[in-house]
């Protein structure tokens, strides 16, 4: 275990700049990185954000938190957050502080294999086209990594072939031949959807069909990251409740989620609520995996949760979160989103499956905090007092004032826009008199 510490005793009480000192004093980062972290819109200029996407007026600014407490694999992390939702950082970090009283966080993952997926459709012979297709499989292979050298080099690229028949779809029999790719340290659309270009000619002249669609798919079921979580049950006691109480309330929670869709949504969500922020400061494409999560959550042929919660034979809490993980370190907006530069260094990471690793343990964290909640005192309390300084600023209250209402409208249990209201005008009344 290195010597780094990412429990930081009261880190919420300081102010943003001494937080950012706290954490250039954890991680090493110097001046310049923490100008990109604190600098507001000279993170990314307009300018760079114009090469980004198209008709660029202007740039948009989201929270960037950062989460305490996490031990992964024994090494002690603090991890960036994006996000706009109040208690997700919270969360997450008190989570972790539990899971901490276990040993931290144990991870592991797959290989980084993508699939691109070329469609022949019009296709006379199919069943013979299938062994066609893959009597040639090593000419195939060889045309897509003729596009990627580079990654080829690095040992990843386009390393099997397999053909899917579809005898009905809507618009008739189609083949799909699927490309499967290591994409290393890269997230690797770019990369997959050129070597699916290149090798649809081919296809079709080996089936004398027609190839419509080259394109990756999002679900990337064979590029998994796992995290494994135990949490005694004294870590769990509170405010009356025995440990073992917020334990069969955890589980219960779970229990619900696996079995019903309904529940299983909003559960998932809860996770990606930990997964989402940490791409999001990263600078990876946070759709693409909400969307692989969401598709792999519906396996089995019904929704269900993506974690699995347990007790086990001394009674701890036991969690395990497995799911697709397609993100990069090198290439797409990680190396030209200045912030995102910053993230990356501060998590010092060296290889993807390391970030994608995080990415999960910071989503069980962030199920754990959600569970906890629901389970002992309710999501709506742990919400309500930065849900309530929003309301209060969104009304017109700044500096000191925004506390006050909001302290006001959470001891009332009446956080609304027109109460907010009401307590600036009284209380602003009561600074002139």
């Amino acid at each position: 275990m290195g010597t780094k510490n990412s429990r930081l005793q009261g880190f919420y009480e300081l102010n943003p700049f001494e937080r950012l000192q706290m954490v250039k004093s954890f991680d090493g980062l110097n001046d310049e990185d923490l100008h990109m972290l604190h600098g507001g819109n000279g993170a990314l200029s307009v300018e760079r954000a114009d090469k980004m996407i198209e008709n660029v007026v202007g740039t948009f600014n989201l929270p960037l938190g950062v989460a305490t407490n996490f031990q992964i694999n024994g090494r002690d992390l603090l991890i960036p957050m994006v996000v706009e939702e109040p208690s997700i950082v919270a969360g997450a970090s008190y989570a972790a502080k539990l899971v901490r009283a276990g040993g931290g966080f144990h991870t592991t993952s797959t290989k980084a294999l993508m699939i691109g997926q070329v469609q022949l459709v019009k296709v006379s012979a199919p069943t013979s086209a299938c062994y066609d297709i893959l009597a040639r499989k090593q000419e195939i292979l060889d045309r897509a990594n003729a596009q990627s050298r580079s990654l080829v080099a690095l040992g990843g690229g386009a390393c099997d072939l397999e053909v899917n028949f579809f005898p009905n779809s809507p618009m008739g029999s189609m083949l799909v031949v699927h490309l499967v790719v290591d994409c290393r340290d890269a997230m690797g659309a770019n990369a997959i959807n050129s070597m699916c270009e290149a090798v649809a000619p081919l296809l079709e002249q080996i089936t004398g069909g027609r190839a419509y669609l080259r394109i990756l798919s999002n679900l990337s079921d064979r590029r998994l990251s796992r995290a494994r979580a135990t949490i005694p049950p004294h870590a769990l006691a509170r405010d009356g409740l025995s440990g073992d109480e917020v334990v069969e309330g955890i589980l219960w929670a779970y229990s619900f989620a696996a079995v019903d869709p309904y529940r299983a949504t909003t559960h998932n969500k809860g996770i990606m609520n930990g997964i989402d922020p940490v791409l999001v400061a990263t600078g990876n494409d946070w759709r693409a995996v909400e969307a692989g999560a969401h598709a792999y959550a519906a396996r089995s042929g019904q929704y269900a949760s993506l974690s699995v919660w347990e007790r086990d034979a001394a009674g701890n809490l036991v969690g395990a979160l497995e799911m697709p993980m397609a993100v990069g370190i090198i290439g797409g907006a990680t190396k030209v989103h200045p912030t995102a530069q910053v993230a990356l260094k501060l998590l010092d990471v060296q290889h993807a499956h390391e970030l994608a690793e995080i990415c999960v343990c910071a989503g069980l964290a962030s199920n754990l905090a959600a569970m906890r909640a629901l389970a002992t005192e309710g999501i709506q309390r742990g919400h309500m007092g930065l849900h309530a300084r929003q309301i209060a600023m969104a009304a017109g209250a700044s500096g000191a004032l925004v506390d006050e209402v909001a302290c006001r409208m959470v001891e009332e249990r009446n956080v609304k826009p027109a109460r907010a209201n009401e307590l600036i005008i009284e209380l602003q009344g009561h600074l002139t008199n």
